[in-house]
């Protein structure tokens, strides 16, 4: 019985709050006709409370402030309502929730189990918030209008000698918007119906959640940033000493290319990954300097969004860490009374690999627990591509991956060195055999492989719009591409490498001609910007010119494999190969900054400035009541 009364008053209240975001802060005097009855549809605001709570202060508090802003002549809402009300408590977002949908009949009465009732709690609580957040910027708005109406006319009578803004702000004063409070109505409504059900009464933790405060800079972490990056420096200087000492990058030296071929690769992959958040912290940062609402375009809970700091120093922690075990890993080796500990001393990189998994993963709430599950949950839709709905980001991370290319090619090699190989004696044979390279190149092509599935759903269940078979199309001539560049370094030949070049050339100008027009928006010839667009956030037009330049070098970055330069004066294969893929993690960093600059333009430009936020019902009219009114 309890169940069904709580869900009757999510049901009501739910359904007058999409009512009143429907129809905005007139909502407190808006009817709907339902047949031949006509129902007051009002946000609902109660004021009564519970005897055994009286003690309470926070409880009191609300509802003493509830009592001095009650409305004269306030009715709520009719049970009749809930005629017209189709439950849906769990929102079908994957193929399974579907089906279970279409399978599963629906329920005629209101009897939901505390696990439905606890998914409608979140979705209306979420709703709450959100309609709280919109009143909020809409009294904001009627507020800055005001002021600049004020200054308007305080100008005109110093310019003009004049005292007309007396008359004129009276009139203004005395209008709708400078008259109103409905919006502070609602507002009152909204708190005290969120603190009653949705903060247990609890007057202060209700309003810290409908108004959380902004994030604090803490000295710790300024300290603990400048520590960091000094002892990154310190690491890479001792490395670079040791490693000259060693001769490892001495191309007479004998240990060169077994260390080259063998333990590079394993600690490359921290480096594309340090590089690209290192990247990321620079967008982040620039993000928020042209005022691009990146939380919002993310869809990152509020107040939990990490800051260019925090990313970076992130990325100087997983920076010491690898340059640590680098170091150790060396010194283990050169060292006579550690020989006999040779599995450890090889180990090292695969222990790293754990301690960044058992990281990320970790349950408990550290080093950033809500960014990280966020990561973790959108590369699991990533890579389930297309079993899920695609959002911008899951688009936006499965983008990253396709630069990542050679990260996950080191974690191929991860696997079959520590699995398949003898790491002890850092063999490697185990690259001539076919299955190595068979895998080689799939392992390459599953970032485009999700983009191309993502691409497709979008096509076909999603919003059916042409562009995403292109882009899908976009997809397929960069896996050709690169399956053709792979097979040419594998099998080298004349035929291969014309079908590689050819191949590698239309999937260079089909990238660029999207990223540039598509991605970014720009080269719009009738534009107010020549040959940009309209709206820009960057003031330098050099920039965006600069930008399309280097994009298009650094997409060519594929030709020193084509062309067969393979080995530098100084540089070994491996490390020749790393350098290419960090010039396009490079671009990729270039990318995200105008990427996330276009759409936040698109969402002005097209007033999308608030999250949908699904409610656990339908609110639908019968067609015989639709047709009498």
């Amino acid at each position: 019985m309890h169940h069904k009364n709580s869900m009757q008053f999510m049901i009501l209240f739910g359904c007058q709050l999409r009512l009143a975001q429907m129809v905005g802060p007139n909502s407190a005097h808006t009817y709907c006709d339902f047949g031949h009855s006509t129902l007051h549809m009002d946000v609902i605001h109660e004021v009564e409370m519970s005897q055994s709570h009286s003690n309470d202060e926070d409880i009191n508090h609300a509802a003493q402030t509830n009592s001095k802003t009650s409305i004269q002549g306030f009715r709520p809402a009719p049970l009749e309502i809930l005629d017209h009300v189709k439950i849906n408590v769990i929102t079908p977002e994957t193929p399974v929730s579907t089906i279970k949908g279409i399978l599963v009949s629906s329920k005629s009465n209101i009897e939901f189990n505390k696990k439905e009732l606890r998914k409608a709690d979140e979705q209306l609580s979420a709703a709450l918030k959100e309609f709280y957040h919109k009143l909020r910027l809409l009294k904001r708005y009627s507020f800055l209008n005001l002021l600049a109406f004020s200054k308007i006319m305080k100008k005109y009578d110093k310019v003009s000698s004049r005292n007309a803004s007396k008359d004129y702000l009276k009139m203004v004063d005395s209008s709708y918007v400078g008259s109103s409070d409905e919006v502070n109505r609602l507002l009152e409504r909204v708190e005290h119906a969120f603190i009653k059900h949705f903060a247990n009464g609890n007057h202060r933790k209700g309003m810290n959640i409908l108004r959380p405060t902004a994030k604090r800079e803490r000295h710790r972490q300024t300290f603990l940033l400048g520590l960091l990056t000094g002892c990154s420096i310190a690491l890479i200087v001792a490395l670079i000493i040791l490693i000259h000492v060693r001769r490892i990058v001495n191309t007479n030296s004998e240990g060169r290319s077994k260390y080259m071929e063998t333990i590079f690769p394993l600690y490359s992959l921290f480096g594309y990954i340090v590089l690209h958040m290192v990247i990321y912290s620079a967008d982040v940062y620039f993000w928020r300097r042209f005022k691009i609402n990146y939380p919002f375009i993310f869809g990152f809970k509020e107040g939990t969004e990490l800051g260019y700091r925090e990313v970076f120093l992130l990325s100087t922690g997983l920076a010491v860490l690898s340059l640590a075990a680098v170091l150790s890993n060396l010194n283990m080796e050169i060292d006579k009374t550690t020989q006999s500990f040779k599995a450890i001393t090889e180990s090292v990189p695969l222990g790293l690999v754990i301690v960044v998994l058992a990281i990320t993963f970790c349950p408990f709430n550290i080093i950033y627990k809500t960014s990280r599950f966020f990561l973790v949950k959108c590369a699991f839709h990533a890579i389930c591509a297309p079993l899920y709905k695609v959002i911008f980001p899951d688009n936006f991370l499965a983008d990253q991956l396709t630069s990542q290319v050679q990260a996950f090619r080191s974690l191929q090699f991860y696997v079959y060195y520590y699995f398949y190989g003898d790491f002890k004696k850092r063999s490697n044979k185990f690259m001539e055999e076919n299955n190595y390279k068979i895998f080689y190149i799939i392992v390459a092509i599953i970032p485009f492989w999700i983009r191309f599935l993502q691409c497709l759903r979008r096509l076909l269940l999603e919003e059916r719009n042409k562009m995403h078979g292109l882009n899908a199309l976009k997809y397929i001539s960069t896996i050709v591409a690169l399956t053709m560049r792979t097979i040419d370094q594998f099998s080298p030949g004349t035929v291969w490498k014309v079908l590689a070049a050819s191949s590698s050339g239309i999937a260079t100008v089909v990238n660029t001609y999207w990223d540039i027009v598509i991605d970014w928006g720009l080269l719009r010839k009738d534009s107010r910007n020549p040959w940009l667009r309209d709206k820009l956030s960057v003031p330098y037009k050099s920039v965006y010119f600069l930008a399309m330049v280097l994009n298009v070098i650094l997409r060519l970055a594929w030709m020193q494999s084509v062309l067969g330069i393979k080995e530098a004066p100084f540089l070994h294969k491996s490390a020749l190969t790393a350098v290419v893929a960090c010039l396009e993690i490079l671009r990729r960093g270039i990318w995200n900054f105008f990427r996330l600059e276009n759409e936040h333009l698109n969402n002005v430009g097209n007033y999308r400035a608030f999250k949908s936020v699904p409610l656990p019902f339908n609110y639908q009219i019968d067609d015989e009541d639709s047709s009498d009114t």
